[in-house]
């Protein structure tokens, strides 16, 4: 969704200096044009707006793979013209995916016998799993509730509040009370003692995230799994578990196999995993597989035969493009459980040649564990004077994009940077993102403390968190006033 504001006199048109090679007037900015323009001038206008994006390789604030092989690059330019949902026009990309599922779900020690085929879905991404997920596990609770007589209109998640917004746009949309957990400071991850004591009979599930998106930390499923255990027993209830493994499910099972947090946990019904983040695979997929297929409602797969054959759907969407899954079934063939354990293990060196690096400095707090996503999320252990939006903006100019924010819920008064390691962020470029932490730091220790200086009330004296939190203030509305000053904001 893009909202718009009311264009002024001087950005009504858009300008290209080299398609002027090709056309001499301007073309509308909100209007579509009334005549054709040669395919060259229209390939010039856009690519020269297009150099003002950020570097994917330095946006260190995203998850999402930036790089793949050229082989893969070809097998997706190929298939891009194929339509996901036409099942028997293209039943070889069908059974590709139905590959990719059984692999994921195996990955995920899914309780399968021999030749049994794993129940899954591939999506747009995380989101879309995690909103189908959900609705099962809603309509499996009401369906119960309706069996034994029992209200069934006020079903409930419990999560920790460092839940990804997918979680919070799922309760919204679909009518579902979103119970969260609140973080505090040096644990921001669901406690997963006062998870199960939020639990009550209309819980339709626990929702645990194995990769936070604050810190890369897993949460503890396997405790949580025997604390519900224990607290179904002595209620009669069912709770269930999902597993939100969007960051996280491509990791363990490389670097972690010993880690109980999947199918080998009894109360996991469902898990999502990201294709795109660290399945290795251009943005747009993702994946949702469920323990059995008792525990996906018959009555949620739509069957429809327009298309040809006989074709069972469940997405929110229908019509999708097919390269996403092409190209997870080429990363899971080409790199095999070997490859991709390397890409895992390499990543995390990256991560700690950086965590190293920034300690060194003396000047930050590590708050991310070892353990984990690869990911460095650090404080600056003296904000009195610059404090880390600060420090985002002025590294921008070097390139880096790495994002500021705030800890949710109760622990806002928690500032962090965020560094995130993908297959393509090298030992080289970790050791130079460094270096380049230090020449910002000295740039804004010559600068007078301005933000407090403006913020300073007579002789008022005021607790470092009031301060953290004003400053985080007036730096976020900064932002927000650049950001509006363009003329869309997406």
């Amino acid at each position: 969704m893009v909202l718009s504001k009311t264009a002024s006199e001087s950005d009504v048109s858009i300008h290209s200096t080299f398609a002027s090679r090709y056309v001499r007037n301007s073309l509308p900015r909100f209007e579509m044009p009334e005549n054709s323009i040669p395919k060259e001038a229209a390939y010039q206008i856009i690519n020269d707006e297009l150099m003002l994006d950020g570097n994917p390789r330095l946006n260190l604030a995203s998850f999402v793979t930036t790089w793949m092989e050229p082989e893969c690059d070809k097998l997706m330019m190929e298939s891009i013209n194929k339509n996901y949902v036409d099942m028997d026009e293209y039943p070889v990309t069908t059974e590709l995916q139905n590959r990719c599922v059984n692999m994921i779900a195996r990955l995920f020690n899914a309780p399968l016998g021999e030749g049994e085929a794993a129940v899954g879905v591939g999506t747009v991404g995380s989101s879309e799993a995690i909103m189908l997920a959900g609705l099962a596990f809603k309509r499996q609770w009401q369906n119960k509730r309706k069996a034994q007589g029992l209200p069934y209109d006020k079903p409930n998640i419990v999560t920790g509040a460092n839940v990804q917004v997918c979680w919070e746009k799922f309760a919204r949309y679909f009518e579902v009370e979103l119970k969260e957990v609140k973080l505090r400071e040096d644990y921001y991850v669901m406690d997963p003692k006062i998870a199960v004591d939020m639990v009550d009979e209309n819980t339709i599930c626990v929702a645990a995230i194995l990769g936070s998106t604050l810190t890369g930390e897993f949460e503890d499923v396997k405790l949580l799994n025997d604390l519900l255990v224990e607290k179904n027993k002595q209620t009669g209830w069912d709770t269930p578990i999902h597993v939100d493994a969007a960051s996280g499910g491509f990791i363990a099972p490389f670097l972690d196999p010993e880690l109980e947090w999947d199918f080998r946990l009894p109360l996991v019904k469902s898990i999502n995993v990201s294709g795109h983040k660290y399945g290795l695979v251009y943005a747009g997929i993702g994946w949702v597989v469920w323990r059995t297929k008792t525990d996906l409602p018959d009555e949620l797969i739509f069957h429809i035969n327009y298309l040809g054959a006989d074709q069972p759907t469940f997405t929110l969407n229908f019509s999708k493009g097919s390269s996403q899954v092409i190209a997870q079934y080429y990363q899971l063939i080409r790199l095999g459980f070997e490859g991709y354990r390397n890409v895992m293990e390499n990543c995390r060196d990256n991560m700690m040649v950086l965590r190293q690096g920034l300690e060194k400095t003396g000047r930050f707090k590590i708050v991310s564990k070892e353990n984990g996503v690869p990911l460095v999320a650090f404080s600056l252990k003296d904000s009195s004077r610059h404090n880390e939006f600060e420090v985002a903006e002025t590294l921008r100019r070097f390139g880096w994009i790495v994002p500021a924010y705030t800890m949710p819920a109760d622990a806002q008064h928690v500032t962090v940077l965020r560094v995130v390691i993908r297959e393509d962020f090298s030992r080289t470029l970790a050791e130079r993102l460094v270096a380049d932490f230090e020449k910002v730091l000295h740039e804004l220790d010559t600068l007078p403390a301005r933000v407090h200086a403006k913020m300073a009330n007579g002789n008022v004296k005021k607790t470092p968190e009031e301060m953290q939190r004003e400053v985080t203030s007036y730096w976020k509305k900064l932002l927000e006033t650049k950001k509006t000053s363009k003329n869309t904001i997406c």
